[in-house]
């Protein structure tokens, strides 16, 4: 998994900070028995997603590979 470097990007990092705070506020609002800060935390939860696929399209994710070809031998090579 480390040499992946899966999430290790400006995006997934801004995301899943939003997202953490967004589950600590609907929480602590659960404890306290407000529906509507439950609420907003979790809409704070989806805020964290929509920033981090925002910055992905940006271009602060992670880059996806150049598809890999198949190397055909020339006519030349094989002769």
């Amino acid at each position: 998994m480390a040499g992946s470097n899966h999430g290790h990007t400006p995006a997934a990092w801004t995301g899943v900070i939003i997202a953490v705070i967004g589950f600590c506020v609907s929480g602590a609002f659960m404890v306290m028995a407000s529906p509507l800060g439950f609420w907003a935390g979790m809409v704070i939860v989806v805020l964290g997603g929509v920033v981090g696929m925002a910055m992905r399209a940006a271009g602060l994710g992670k880059q996806k590979a150049a598809p890999r070809t198949h190397q055909v031998a020339s006519a030349s090579a094989e002769s």
